[in-house]
This record gives C-alpha cells, sequence and structure tokens, in this order.
C-alpha cells in the first residue's frame, strides 16, 4: 500500500469503528468476546494515531530514498463508523442483500468450520461479510477505491467486496450498457498477501506469543532494533524487501556482503534501522542505533559506562507518552490500556525463532523499582520486576545456571576504566543487589547473551513521585511483599 502511494496511487486506510461492533469471523473457532465501547474507542483511537505517525514517516522515508517529489500523491485514513451508523437497514437489505447469495456465504470456511465444530454463528457474525462488502462500495462510490488489499485470512471478505461492487453498479446504474459493465477499468480488483512467518514457518502475532509492537508505548525503539537484530539470515533478504523501501540492487549487495561475513550482521542492521524509522521515526532509529552499538560495541564481556551515564541522564520518568503533566486523561487513559494490553500478551519471541532478548538502552525503557526491594537475597525478585524472568522461580533457575548477570562497578581496566565487567549473579540469601549498585543509583543486569535491563534504584519516597498513583504504588509493594513471603517459604520447605 505503501509503495503504491509512493509511485503515486491514491492510498485509503480504513478504520473499523463500526464493524468492529460486530466482530470478523474470519479464521475463528469461537464467537468473539463482546468488547465494551470503552474499549472499542480506545482500540480504535489507538490505531488511528499509529497511522497517523506510520503515514508521516512513510512520507519522510519517501524523501529519503529519493521518491520523485513530482509525483501527485493523496491518502487519506477513513472510518467505517462514519457510514455505517448512517446506513438504513432496509437499504442495505434491498440493495446489497439482493446480490449476496446464501450458498457462497454458507460455503465459507469460517462458517463451515464453526457449523461442523457444534458451536454455531450469530446472525451478526454471519452478516459481517456484507458490511465489509458495504464498505468498499461505500468507497469505490465515494473516493474511487478500486483495489482492496488484506491478509490471506481477509479472502473471502474480499471477493465478497469484489461482487458487491459489482452488484451495486449494476442496480445503481441500469442505463449503463452491458459494454461498460465489463470493462476493467472500472472493475473491483482484490489482492491477498499470505500472513508472515520465519523461514521456519512459525507466524507473527499475539495468539503466537511472539507479537511486534508498532506503537512506541507498547514496545520502545531499542527494543524494535533488536528484534529485527536477532533476524535469521535464512530470512532477511525477505524481510528487506518487505519492511524497507530499499532498492532490489541495493538489498542484493546488502544480501551478498551478509554473505561474505555473516557474523557482522550488515543486512540485519540495515533492516532494524529502517523498521524502526518507518515505526518510530528517523530520529528514534538513529537512538536506537547508537544506543546498540553502546551496549555491544565490547561484545558480551563488559558494558559502556558511558552508555549507562547517557541513558540514566535522560531517562525521565514523567517524560515521553506516558507524561502526566502534558497528556489529558483520555490520553493517560489510553496510555495505560495500551501497556495493559502488551503486557497481557505472551513473551516476544525474536523474529529468527531463536530464544528471546531485548536490550533497552533509552529513555522510555529504564525501569524504576524503590530501594526496599534491594534486600540480601532478592536478585531472584529484581530479574522478576526487571522483566527478565516470567517468574520468581524462572529466575531462580536462571540464576542457577549461570544465566543471570550483573555489571560489576568499578570493575573497569587502567586502560579502560569506562568498560565495566559482567558477572554471573551469585545464588544466596546473603547476595545483596545493593553491592551492585553503578554510581549509587543504577542496576545493569542481563540475561543470557544479549537480554539486558538497566534499573534505576529510587528510595521508597521518590519511588511515589515518579508518575505511578499512589495507589499502584502500594499495589507494586504489596505483591514484592506477598513474594517476598512466598519465597520464605519456599526456602523453609526446601
Amino acid at each position: 500500500m505503501y509503495w503504491m502511494y509512493l509511485h503515486g496511487y491514491y492510498t485509503v486506510s480504513l478504520l473499523g469503528g463500526g464493524t468492529v461492533q460486530i466482530g470478523d469471523p474470519s479464521g475463528r473457532t469461537t464467537a468473539r468476546s463482546r468488547q465494551g465501547a470503552d474499549v472499542q474507542t480506545m482500540n480504535i483511537e489507538s490505531i488511528r494515531r499509529q497511522l497517523d505517525k506510520l503515514w508521516t514517516h512513510v512520507k519522510c522515508l519517501g524523501i529519503k530514498h529519493h521518491f520523485s517529489p513530482e509525483t501527485s500523491r493523496k491518502q487519506e485514513i477513513l472510518n467505517n463508523r462514519t457510514w455505517l451508523e448512517k446506513l438504513n437497514a432496509v437499504e442495505l437489505m434491498r440493495d446489497l442483500g439482493s446480490g449476496m447469495r446464501l450458498g457462497t456465504m454458507l460455503s465459507r470456511d469460517s462458517v463451515k468450520l464453526r457449523m461442523e465444530s457444534g458451536e454455531g454463528m450469530a446472525i451478526s457474525e454471519f452478516s459481517y461479510p456484507l458490511f465489509q462488502a458495504y464498505d468498499w462500495w461505500s468507497m469505490y462510490r465515494n473516493q474511487g477505491v478500486q483495489l482492496q488489499i488484506g491478509g490471506s485470512d481477509q479472502y473471502g471478505n474480499i471477493c465478497a467486496g469484489m461482487d458487491a461492487v459489482s452488484h451495486m453498479r449494476k442496480i445503481r446504474h441500469l442505463e449503463s450498457s452491458q459494454k461498460e459493465e465489463e470493462d476493467p477499468r472500472l472493475a473491483a480488483y482484490g489482492l491477498t498477501t499470505p500472513l508472515l512467518t520465519t523461514a521456519s514457518g512459525e507466524k507473527f502475532g499475539k495468539s503466537a506469543g511472539n507479537a511486534v509492537w508498532l506503537d512506541k508505548t507498547m514496545m520502545n525503539s531499542f527494543d524494535l532494533y533488536q528484534y529485527f537484530m536477532r533476524t535469521a539470515d535464512a530470512d532477511v533478504e525477505r524481510y528487506l524487501k518487505l519492511f524497507t523501501f530499499l532498492p532490489l540492487d541495493q538489498i542484493s549487495l546488502l544480501v551478498e556482503q551478509q554473505r561474505k561475513d555473516a557474523s557482522q550482521r550488515i543486512a540485519q542492521h540495515i533492516l532494524a534501522k529502517e523498521i524502526v524509522e518507518l515505526a518510530h521515526g528517523a530520529a528514534e532509529a538513529k537512538k536506537a542505533e547508537t544506543a546498540h552499538k553502546e551496549a555491544f560495541s565490547h561484545g558480551t564481556n563488559t558494558f559502556s559506562l558511558g552508555a549507562l551515564r547517557n541513558t540514566l541522564g535522560t531517562a525521565n520518568p514523567n517524560a515521553g507518552l506516558g507524561a502526566q503533566k502534558e497528556l489529558s486523561e483520555f490520553d493517560m487513559q489510553l496510555v495505560e490500556y495500551k501497556r495493559a494490553y502488551a503486557a497481557s500478551s505472551a513473551t516476544t519471541q525474536p523474529a529468527s525463532g531463536t530464544s528471546t532478548s531485548t536490550s533497552p538502552q533509552t529513555k522510555d525503557s529504564v525501569i524504576t523499582v524503590p530501594l526496599s526491594l534491594l534486600q540480601p537475597g532478592s536478585f531472584p525478585r529484581v530479574l522478576h520486576a526487571a522483566g527478565l524472568s516470567a517468574t520468581k522461580s524462572e529466575a531462580h533457575r536462571l540464576i542457577a545456571s549461570k544465566g543471570a548477570y550483573v555489571v560489576v562497578p568499578m570493575s573497569g581496566s587502567v586502560e579502560s576504566p569506562t568498560s565495566l565487567k559482567w558477572a554471573p549473579i551469585e545464588a544466596g540469601p546473603s547476595v545483596n543487589p545493593q553491592h551492585f549498585l553503578v554510581d549509587f543509583e543504577a542496576l545493569v543486569l542481563r540475561s543470557g547473551k544479549t537480554k539486558i535491563q538497566v534499573v534505576r534504584v529510587v528510595s521508597d519516597e521518590e519511588y511515589d513521585k515518579q508518575g505511578l498513583d499512589k495507589d499502584k504504588s502500594e499495589q507494586v509493594r504489596k505483591k514484592l511483599g506477598e513474594e517476598a513471603g512466598e519465597e520464605a517459604g519456599q526456602d523453609a520447605r526446601v
């Protein structure tokens, strides 16, 4: 779609503010849970804002990659609620309904699957293609949209839309000649794209446990950069063609360089930067690239003190998308909703299909914890709070297997005093995280080879002022206290 826009096609992005109230049954074995109006509003507004940013970045990338400035371009973001809430039910069934054949609708895979499973299907879901088809007719008539692009799971809906446009043209233009009706220049066309998978066939998505969030609130720029830095060599060429505006000859050259020395991961660096630039903008892409170099320029043996100080120097908990003083009440609710939604997803898996690794080194990714969390023997709870383990039990196992590391303060050599060394976190009730505070304010933790998290440590009083409301702070402390009690009980039973 973006490619077509850059080459001069009028492009429309459609929000489903109307059809979301029905729910698309495609590919589902059960009915969707009914969402509240407030949740639907949050989702639609989140997507709209994300699309606004993506289109802005696409226009900037078009300039960067030298697409002709003389090409006339136009794009628009529409919401189908605009016309669906005005739609007369009798008019819909009289005009569009008369052209939708029951046999065709019953033969759809999504319908047959539900009927054969005994789950059944509500008439609202069964009628969903009717409303999506009307969307296309509305845009065909008012915006001249002739091509609809969607994922392969939308094949049935897109075919229904093509038939609907053809039918509506016939009943609305009865005076038109048969020759004009068959004119391919006036017909509707559909284009489906295969669902994204890795070379091993693994799918992407929240349900698959490896969702890649484009919203910066849900996945910061560095994590997004790191995600695609871990792309397997077998996938990188395809991803460069799918996700970037690089010319094909340049991609071929990158892949050739990659094959000569795969360890340099030249193609992955370009891929990661281009994707972050598309999703978050050029400034964030540059920051993510710089942060990656600072964090990994010395390999996995040392960590740059300068990188840590740069991170802490810009890590203002009240800055960025979560800034309470600058955001309206609705915006704050939207931010909290998106973060909660992202947290409800399974742990993100890397594009290469290997183990997860993220290395937040940007201002939005520093985790802040109260000093009271750092007690002798509390490293498992700290790792869990930092997001480096899904559970405390997993953190215990990580430490026991020598897979958890912490940066040791003042461990740089005489020749390179700012290159601090990593050390495996030792197991035991006497190991005190406070002994590993760098510059007396931060822990730098690592899981595996590349999953790094900077943890800012503040007093309990300051923690209450870090942008978290008091109730939430108390809930965190209560949870940490309960975890400490559970851990003590586990140790006692052992």
